[in-house]
């Protein structure tokens, strides 16, 4: 998860102002003269409170670098087409909990937020704002942190298929198995989503290296997978306390940090390398077993931090599947319910294409499509992941031909 700067924010508050200070000059500012000389009460925002600026929505919302960053105010005026829950919403506060917004909080955030769109399309102005279209939420358990991720699913909303590797352990407390841990939480993570499908390696019978370009073409062509996750973990540590004669409880607090390199099997070149920490304030943990359940919180932290990032890596791989087999009218195609197809859904068919080089860099850029063969229409979804189409143009498929969503043209 990214952490935008505060310099877009508008009406921020300054940040070598603290909380107190703020509160004093609020107070004295409270009282404004009216027209007709009378004092107005003058209520400051709350959580939520929404303004229109020319057109644009700005929301009244917790200040995501607040518990990262010192000196910055706890809450800021952003661009509706800016606010997404962030750390102080997502992480650090257990749903309902104290210090962050309630459910109700929330649905009335989400009434108050519909009333204005109806008020400023009677007066004909159009909300200046794009909203994400798709929310992924985190099972919550023993050690997960109550979160979202938010983003913007790309056009064809289809799964992309992935491998996630199962992650190094580079830690003092290889004993404990905290690599394996840590891959099913970016596996569940990431699944949550509802935008990608980890496949199980050990299920594709794939002989020496994931990233060897052989081997990277015939997971791409035959499997569809479209992206690795190679994930390290390292630099796990905790702090415990207790105080003496007030708190027989022990406090304690962990750091982890997550680097994943995302391998692109089409081109058979590393997409992106990220990495994330997590924010030792949010590890906090207390009682029996703290030790233990502020790292697992580091690492679902860590996790967070760079996972918005990683979805939207994935997603820009432009999805495609395979033709597996053609029985009379009937093809039959390795993609179905789980993928994200749907009856109806017409898909277009091309041959494999040839891999584009740069010149200067001898490096793949990536396949082109290969000639057009003609459209399917998807008649029948079967099975975990499969489907059957009809002919709708062309012909002379083969089952080496891959199928791509067809775009619809909005007409704008």
């Amino acid at each position: 998860m990214s952490l935008a700067s505060c310099s877009y924010l508008p009406f921020g508050k300054k940040k070598d102002e603290d909380p107190s200070k703020t509160a004093k000059k609020t107070d004295s500012a409270t009282a404004k003269t009216s027209a007709r000389g009378e004092a107005e009460e003058v209520k400051e925002p709350q959580m939520g409170d929404i303004k229109v600026i020319d057109g644009i929505e700005y929301i009244y919302t917790r200040n995501r670098k607040y518990m990262l960053t010192p000196y910055e105010p706890p809450y800021v005026w952003v661009r509706k087409d800016q606010y997404k829950p962030g750390i102080g919403e997502s992480l650090s506060f257990s749903v309902g909990g104290s210090g962050g917004p309630t459910k109700k909080e929330r649905d009335d955030l989400e009434k108050r937020i519909a009333k204005l769109e109806e008020e400023l399309k009677k007066k004909g102005i159009q909300p200046g704002n794009v909203y994400p279209t798709q929310m992924g939420s985190l099972p919550v358990g023993l050690g997960y942190m109550p979160g979202l991720i938010s983003f913007e699913y790309p056009s064809p909303k289809m799964k992309r298929r992935i491998i996630v590797l199962p992650v190094t352990d580079q830690t003092n407390y290889k004993s404990e198995g905290l690599g394996e841990l840590a891959t099913k939480r970016l596996i569940s993570r990431l699944e949550s989503t509802g935008t990608v499908i980890c496949v199980d390696p050990n299920t594709l019978n794939i002989r020496g290296s994931y990233f060897d370009a052989a081997n990277a073409r015939k997971m791409n062509n035959d499997f569809g997978i479209q992206a690795i996750l190679k994930t390290t973990l390292s630099d796990v540590y905790t702090s415990s306390s207790r105080i003496e004669g007030k708190d027989e409880n022990e406090t304690s607090f962990a750091m982890s940090k997550l680097a994943i390199d995302i391998f692109n099997t089409e081109t058979g070149r590393t997409m992106k390398q990220l990495s994330g920490r997590n924010p030792i304030s949010l590890s906090r943990e207390k009682g029996d077993l703290s030790s233990e359940k502020a790292k697992i919180k580091a690492i679902d932290l860590a996790i967070e931090m760079i996972a918005e990032d990683v979805l939207k890596t994935v997603l820009s791989v432009d999805w495609h599947s395979r033709i597996a087999s053609i029985e009379g009218t009937k093809v039959y195609i390795n993609a179905g319910r789980l993928s994200g197809l749907e009856k109806g859904k017409v898909l277009e068919v091309y041959a494999p294409g040839e891999e584009v080089i740069d010149p200067k860099t001898k490096q793949p850029l990536g396949r082109k499509k290969g000639a057009f063969k003609g459209e399917l229409e998807v008649v029948e979804l079967f099975g975990v992941d499969a489907s059957w189409a009809k002919m709708n143009t062309g012909g002379s498929f083969s089952s080496s031909d891959l199928v791509y969503v067809k775009q619809i043209s909005s007409g704008l």
